[in-house]
């Protein structure tokens, strides 16, 4: 039976949240009707570097059930400017299938040289973001309390979806209670991940998104391989079965959750 505060229509299918379509190498028709396959009917393009753009954009233009993001990756930081903020206040002025802006935010990882830099830039989507109408989506790797703390001294005004959530119960807690959504993908199902296991089993079902982050982050039984959109399937089940919840019940309520973050 579905949870007493979940009310909305029955969705049958599946939403990968954060797909790099552009990166594969298959083409657009191969990768749809794979997804038709899964019973995965909707995808959402990220933007990591401006050179994208303009594929990204197109790809969501010609097809119904794709979508798309604006914004430039932590690593991308020095290639930000009022140029291209100015481009993106044109596409997405002009454009219904721009849900988003991200994938945006810190990264401590690779680079830790130029972190204020990451956290202007960070700043200055956010506020894209308010200036647009639309929400966030979040990249987040080994910087939790320096995302955390910009998102709520920044504010955002539409929504909040921290990327391929990489956190603790703890950290995802705290980010709940601020509104913000998680998005969890293929490392749920990987027999090592006790942490995103544990986030998998707490995190309120209302606030859950599915996602891929295809080509990377590939789930189990493909993992090893290129990831795809039609792989969100294997979270969908991989958190249904922690949570002990018929997989139709998971895939229906993070539809749901889905359409309405991005205003589907």
């Amino acid at each position: 039976m579905l949870l007493a505060w979940y009310n909305l229509a029955m969705k049958n299918y599946l939403i990968d949240t954060h797909a790099h379509i552009d990166m594969l190498e298959e083409n657009v028709e191969n990768i749809l009707a794979e997804m038709n396959n899964y019973g995965v009917k909707k995808a959402v393009i990220p933007s990591v570097e401006a050179a994208a753009i303009d594929k990204i954009v197109k790809i969501a233009n010609n097809y119904e059930n794709i979508y798309a993001m604006l914004g430039i990756y932590p690593s991308e930081a020095k290639s930000y400017n009022d140029d291209l903020e100015k481009t993106f206040i044109s596409i997405a002025e002009n454009n219904k299938k721009i849900v988003a802006i991200g994938e945006i935010g810190l990264d401590y990882y690779w680079d830790k040289s130029f972190k204020e830099l990451q956290q202007e830039v960070f700043i200055k989507q956010i506020k894209l973001a308010n200036k647009l109408n639309l929400p966030v989506a979040v990249h987040d790797r080994e910087a939790h309390k320096d995302t955390f703390d910009i998102l709520k001294e920044t504010g955002v005004q539409k929504g909040v979806l921290l990327h391929c959530f990489s956190g603790s119960v703890e950290f995802m807690k705290e980010c709940v209670k601020e509104g913000w959504y998680i998005a969890l993908g293929g490392v749920v199902t990987f027999k090592n991940a006790i942490k995103m296991k544990e986030v998998a089993k707490e995190v309120p079902l209302e606030k859950l998104l599915l996602e891929t982050d295809s080509p990377y982050l590939t789930p189990v039984p493909y993992r090893g391989k290129p990831n795809k959109p039609a792989y969100v399937r294997f979270v969908a089940e991989e958190i249904a079965k922690l949570r002990n919840l018929p997989v139709v019940e998971l895939i229906d309520i993070t539809t749901n959750n889905a359409e309405r973050f991005f205003g589907f």
